[in-house]
């Protein structure tokens, strides 16, 4: 119960990564808001098992591209848990296409949602950090933020520009974050996820050829899992990383070590 009584908010906490790391963090001991943009009835149900083993969630909606919902978001939280003391800022989507074809609509949608939603959220989090009084006995730092990046933040990604420009604005983010805040005990840091069995990649690992060619860019020979993620979460968010800021944790079987490479050498 590494995280007991503490007061967590999950962004895109509906399904995929967002819904493991809500699941993780309830069953460590936090409470937890779930926001979902448009997944209600998956974040209810996540809410709800959650209360039904005894944790305390509720469900939030919120467009994290919105000051005002984020802002708005962020109080209801601190008025159902009296406080807030994680933040994890998950929430992300992709609209892919060749750079030539790429639209400004669809540039905009992602950097707005992957990047300006963790900007709004981070910047939420740090107000609220200080605005309440620091508690000890429920943690070291006087809050934590986890930024979900991924292993696109170096790695580039053709087709994907839009999604990997957002990735690596997040990397440069957190970390110019955690530099300013670091002196108010203030913890922020990414996890870079590789492939993950999730929704938003299904295409990815769906079929058994598509797996084959997937796992060719993974040297430890497996897709990964939202529990993998999940996992990394709750350590980032405990006492036990206390003197951890500024750094993207890689949960990737290897995919940064650029396999295609590795007879090469």
């Amino acid at each position: 119960m590494v995280l007991k009584v503490q007061s967590a908010l999950v962004t895109g906490g509906s399904s995929g990564i967002g819904a493991a790391v809500s699941q993780a963090f309830a069953a460590a001991g936090a409470k937890v808001a779930i926001n979902y943009h448009s997944g209600r009835e998956a974040a209810e149900a996540i809410a709800s098992d959650i209360r039904a083993s005894g944790g305390e969630a509720f469900a939030i909606k919120a467009d994290v591209s919105d000051e005002g919902a984020v802002e708005q978001m962020i109080a209801t939280t601190v008025e159902r848990f009296g406080r807030l003391d994680i933040l994890v800022a998950n929430s992300g989507l992709q609209k892919d296409a060749p750079f030539r074809d790429l639209s400004l609509e669809d540039w905009r949608r992602v950097i707005d949602v992957n990047l300006t939603g963790q900007f709004l959220s981070c910047r939420g989090a740090v107000r609220q950090f200080l605005a309440q009084d620091e508690r000890p006995d429920l943690s070291k730092a006087r809050g934590k933020i986890i930024c979900m990046s991924s292993v696109h933040e170096v790695i580039p990604w053709a087709g994907h520009v839009n999604y990997a420009a957002s990735k690596g604005g997040i990397m440069l983010m957190m970390k110019s974050l955690a530099q300013e805040v670091a002196p108010d005990r203030i913890r922020v840091n990414s996890i870079a996820p590789g492939a993950i069995r999730t929704p938003i990649n299904k295409d990815a690992w769906e079929t058994e050829e598509a797996l084959r060619r997937l796992l060719t860019l993974i040297p430890y020979g497996r897709i990964g899992e939202p529990e993998d993620v999940a996992r990394a979460a709750v350590w980032l968010a405990s006492d036990e990383s206390d003197y951890v800021t500024g750094t993207t944790l890689f949960v990737d079987g290897g995919m940064t070590l650029y396999p295609g490479f590795a007879d090469n050498g």
